[in-house]
């Protein structure tokens, strides 16, 4: 692993593999995990996080004990899904993490889906971070236009957990891809709950994220690139493999 030749945060770490990022963060939360037996990691769905799972999920089976106490809060959930369906951000956080770390309900909480109010979902979801936070270690993708969680562009940024309107970049998600109609809102954290957290883990692998990865490089803030509130963060670590680097230079 090396580090890019940034003396702020966001730090900048860059792994020759996805294999090695994924490694890196798995070291990362388990260190921390040992330190702080009840941790609240907050956790993104889909595709980039899966290798970190995957090795927290062969770490359990060497040392369960280590996952006893962790508590888990869900990131962002798509809206007026069918609570079964494969294509929810559940589905695929219990699949993948919740079912191998055997992480029970009192340990875990997540958005409805298929809540008749998501505005008081949001709300219950919220109370919830207020009693029980602030996060520990937020793990977070990085959208090819920006967005972080379900924040998307804007002209503002809304702090708190909220209903959002999905971009067309979000709706081609690939959870969403085997759906015919894809939705059009989402529950996410807003980017107040998530700067609040005690450390920040963004992951950024494939060429496809090369141009958003690039654009995070520069320190402008701005609500139409919502990644760049990480800027104003004190511990953000955004790790990334090189094919998403490409030309930016790292020291060997």
């Amino acid at each position: 692993m090396r580090e890019a030749a940034l003396a702020v945060s966001p730090r900048f770490r860059v792994a020759r593999t996805y294999d090695a990022m994924s490694q890196e963060a798995a070291a990362f939360i388990c260190r921390e995990l040992e330190q702080r037996p009840d941790l609240l990691l907050c956790v993104a769905a889909g595709g980039t996080p899966t290798g970190v799972y995957q090795l927290l999920a062969a770490r359990y089976t060497r040392e369960p004990e280590l996952f006893e106490q962790l508590r888990v809060l869900q990131v962002d959930e798509w809206c007026g899904l069918a609570p079964g369906s494969p294509a929810t951000c559940h589905a695929d956080l219990r699949t993948k993490l919740l079912g191998p770390l055997c992480i029970p309900p009192g340990r875990y909480r997540g958005f409805r889906t298929d809540a008749p109010a998501p505005e008081a979902e949001c709300g219950r979801v919220e109370r919830w971070l207020a009693a029980h936070g602030p996060i520990d270690i937020c793990i977070l993708g990085l959208g090819g236009n920006g967005h972080v969680a379900m924040n998307e562009p804007a002209a503002a940024m809304t702090p708190h957990a909220h209903v959002v309107e999905l971009t067309q970049n979000s709706r081609r998600h690939a959870l969403l891809k085997p759906l015919a109609k894809k939705p059009r809102y989402g529950l996410t954290l807003g980017m107040g709950d998530i700067l609040r957290s005690r450390r920040i883990l963004l992951l950024v692998n494939g060429k496809q994220k090369r141009r958003a990865l690039h654009r995070l490089m520069k320190p402008g803030i701005t609500t139409r690139f919502p990644a760049s509130f990480l800027w104003l963060h004190p511990d953000t670590t955004v790790l990334c493999d090189r094919e998403a680097v490409a030309a930016f230079p790292v020291r060997p």
